[in-house]
């Protein structure tokens, strides 16, 4: 069913992984308006509801009024200005998030034709795990891996060894 290509093999990834940590039986409220893998989530059983669109920025409010057991967010957090805001937010006891990794090597991710599909944060790992800490999440668990190319060249050959993506699984702090 999933190849090795992007956004394949990324989505094989993110789907093993939340089966890992998250029960069919829990509700889901995924960050962003649906998309491929919002379906891919339920066929695989998940009940799934998508915030609609909101600029997460200024207005938290489908968050915040949420009932939802789990909180997944994949590719998501790199899109905002404050991610911190909107991990606080959160009112489900889980979290599952993903995030492109920094690459050295390659500049900020910026579509040249949307000009809301652009990366206001890369992070390394390291900075991830330290906003969830600070935003009141326990990582329970993370992977990594890599996004290969099938292009010729210098960046081709380091996306082959270099991990691109980080996701985590991360439990609510009780207070």
């Amino acid at each position: 069913m999933y190849e090795n290509t992007f956004p394949n093999k990324r989505f094989k990834h993110t789907i093993e992984f939340l089966q890992q940590h998250i029960s069919t039986s829990e509700s889901i409220l995924d960050l962003g308006v649906e998309n491929p893998f919002s379906k891919i989530m339920t066929s695989h059983g998940y009940a799934v509801e998508n915030t609609k669109g909101e600029d997460l920025d200024l207005n938290c409010s489908t968050i915040e009024n949420s009932e939802a057991n789990v909180v997944t967010a994949f590719e998501i957090f790199e899109h905002l200005l404050s991610p911190f805001t909107v991990l606080k937010s959160i009112k489900a006891e889980k979290l599952v998030a993903s995030v492109p990794l920094k690459l050295w090597f390659a500049s900020a991710y910026k579509s040249k034709t949307d000009l809301r599909d652009r990366h206001y944060h890369e992070f390394e790992d390291w900075q991830f795990d330290w906003l969830l800490e600070k935003a009141g999440w326990k990582i329970i668990a993370s992977e990594k891996w890599t996004n290969p190319t099938k292009k010729i060249g210098i960046r081709p050959i380091l996306r082959l060894f270099t991990p691109r993506y980080y996701i985590v699984y991360a439990e609510r702090i009780k207070e």
